[in-house]
Parts: C-alpha cells; structure tokens; sequence
C-alpha cells in the first residue's frame, strides 16, 4: 500500500463487496481494495532504506457498485452509459454507480458525522477506536486485508453516545471511559444477521485487545498522540507502555484472520517482530503473485517503484472505478421528484 492510505493518523479505509444485499453474511473484501502493509520508506545516512511496514487499513467499509451523485453531463456516464442508475431523467437528479475506496470512504467519513451527531467531544484517535474495536471481523481475510473489520455504524454510534464528555488532557489512563457501569453487550444485528465485534485495534505494526480499550480511557485517545506512539520497541518484540494503556489492554503478536487461524501455512505470518525488523523488505511473496521487494511491487503486470506509478495502474484503478467485482448492484430506487430535505 502507498500514499496516501499510508498515513498513520489517518482512518484507511479499504473496499467491502456487499453483493448488493442487506446481509452481511455474504459480504467480502473487493478484490481491488489495496493490502498492506504500507510501503513508505525512510533512508538512513548510509542511504538504507527502512520501510515502515504499518499495518493498514484500518477498517473495511461497503464500496463496491455503491449509487452516487450523477453530476450533470458526468464524462464517466457520457462514455459508460450503464454507469446511469436509471433512478430519474430529470438532469440534476441522477445518481450513478461507481466502485472503490474513493466510494468507500465517504461511508466511513459518514459514520464520524453520525458518531459526532452522538458525542461532539470525541477526538479523532477515539472515534478511529470506536470504528475499529466494533468493526465486524469478515471471515478468510487477514488484517493486511480488513484492518478490525467491516465498519459497524450502529455498533460504533452506540459506543460514542456511551462515553464521557468531561474527558480532557488532565484525564489520567485508566479513568472510565464511560458514562455506564458495564459496556455494551459487544454484538449487533444487521438485516438478521448477527456478528460479534472484533474488540480490538490496530496499533501500527500490532494490534491490541481487551474491553479496556472502551471501558477505560487510554492515553492514545488524546489529540496529538499517534495510535503507535504507545508502543514500546526493544529487542524484536513489541509491548505496550503503561503510560498510554491500561494493564487490561494486551497486545498481540501475529497477523490474524477473523477466525483466530494463524495466516501463512502454519508458519506465523507477520509475527510482529519480524514485520518491525523489515523482514518484509526483500521480496517476500505476500500471496497472489504480489512480491514486494525494495519499494517495488510486481503484480499482475503492474509495475510501481519509489513512488512512480506505470500507466497500467491508472488503467487498472479506472477500471475497477467503474465496473467493480462482478456482482450485484446496489438497489436502486427511483427519484419521485420529492425533496426530503426541503431545499
């Protein structure tokens, strides 16, 4: 993955293929979401290149066949016409179909509207937690894949209505997070469907678990700090650092699927002290015929290395914009002419 999914404060938001249905039982990653891990890269005095290795993205959100704005004379739609979503003939009010994390990430975007509509103290850092711990775990993909999950609106709005308002840069680490006794019952029902959250977050080169992370305050909730800031590096192993977590808080040390399987062959497949050594940086297969090597990915006939991109990237990226994975489409739902905002 490169820029700019690769910034670390940012929430990255890869691609969810929902088939077109309500249910989540079916939903999968789309196949031209970016993986991680990142591929940003620093050089030393000696002119060694250290590439960060971050684990992203941090959650999955629907974007495949999504219904969006139609702007009037759309260029996309003049050349593709099934682009259209057929929802009215009236100029300024089509909508049209498009696919990727450009579409994805406005859901996410949505969410921390809807988050801030329920709680306007929340800081940045808290609400990526509050995605990410009550994300739904997508079975068969790793967090190189879905980061904690599938975004939860409902679950995370139910966690930001919870927490404390009074929480300010004098809140100690391990105070209360929030405004009840006992958390939430960690589940939610979609279309009924019911999936269990993954109650964790990812920290960069780990990730970390306990419901600590949403009953107590951790100092990485604070502005400023990064989500690996409270990571402790020594000796090829990663820890936390008491400062900035509470002791329920632990850490993992391996790249998991949601179903708790070790990814690699029985081999662990990203232990985190080999991801933070860049064991990753000399042309480690990472699956499906994607070797990285050196900031250089090779896949599929698509070649990109420090930071130039080849033109069948872009062709690639246009095409995966406009037809998606081959599946169904978002129901549409035609335009009556009845403004529900009262514009």
């Amino acid at each position: 993955m490169h820029s700019p999914g690769i910034e670390p404060s940012a929430i990255t938001v890869g691609a969810v293929n929902t088939y077109g249905t309500d249910s989540r039982a079916d939903d999968t990653v789309a196949t031209y979401s970016s993986r991680g891990p990142t591929r940003s890269f620093n050089k030393d005095d000696d002119g060694v290149r250290h590439i960060d290795n971050l684990i992203k993205p941090d959650i999955v959100a629907p974007g495949n066949k999504l219904i969006e704005a139609e702007a009037d004379g759309n260029h996309l739609v003049t050349q593709n016409p099934s682009l259209d979503a057929g929802v009215s003939e009236i100029e300024n009010r089509r909508m049209m179909y498009l696919s990727g994390t450009s579409m994805s990430t406005p859901v996410a975007a949505g969410a921390a509207a809807l988050m801030l509509e329920a709680n306007p103290t929340l800081t940045p850092n808290l609400i990526k937690a509050l995605l990410m711990y009550s994300a739904q775990p997508l079975a068969g993909f790793n967090m190189l894949e879905q980061g904690a999950g599938e975004i939860n609106i409902a679950g995370a709005v139910r966690l930001a209505e919870l927490v404390r308002t009074d929480l300010n840069e004098f809140t100690v680490t391990g105070s209360p997070l929030l405004t009840v006794a006992e958390p939430p019952v960690a589940q939610t029902t979609i279309a009924n469907h019911t999936f269990t959250w993954s109650r964790g977050i990812v920290l960069h080169h780990t990730y970390a678990v306990g419901v600590d992370l949403i009953t107590k305050y951790q100092l990485i909730y604070s502005p400023g700090s990064l989500f690996g800031t409270g990571v402790i590096t020594g000796d090829g192993t990663l820890m936390l650092d008491p400062e900035f977590f509470s002791p329920g808080v632990i850490t993992g040390d391996q790249i998991l699927t949601s179903d708790g399987v070790i990814t690699g062959d029985g081999v662990a497949f990203l232990a985190a002290n080999l991801l933070f050594h860049d064991l990753l940086s000399d042309g480690t297969l990472l699956g499906d015929g994607v070797i990285t090597g050196d900031g250089v990915i090779t896949g599929d006939g698509v070649i990109t290395g420090d930071g130039v991109i080849t033109g069948d990237l872009v062709a690639t990226a246009q095409s995966a914009m406009m037809n998606g994975d081959d599946s169904s489409m978002m129901p549409a739902t035609s335009d009556d002419g009845t403004d529900c905002l009262d514009y």
